[in-house]
């Protein structure tokens, strides 16, 4: 029951993170980071949007319970080497 509010909240927290964009924007500033990275225009809106999407990401993960296979299926390739076939 755990994991399907704690998914609700982060999806909640993703959408209003990427629907909201320009607000957070003003209120918490730019991301020096970002801004750096993708240039003046845009960066820290697209740097807001990629946490929201993040965000989205994890939620739906956890909301569904699939978090230790998905976990398993990242990890999966570089913990292969030491089997034998």
């Amino acid at each position: 029951m755990g994991h399907i509010i704690l998914g609700i909240i982060l999806i909640g927290v993703g959408g209003i993170l990427v629907i909201k964009t320009e607000w957070f924007l003003n209120n918490f500033g730019r991301l020096s980071w970002f801004e750096e990275k993708l240039g003046s225009e845009g960066g820290s809106r697209l740097g807001y949007k990629l946490f929201g999407l993040i965000f989205l990401f994890i939620g739906i993960i956890t909301l569904t319970g699939s978090g230790e296979s998905f976990v398993r299926w990242l990890v999966g390739p570089l913990t292969r080497y030491n089997q034998v076939k």
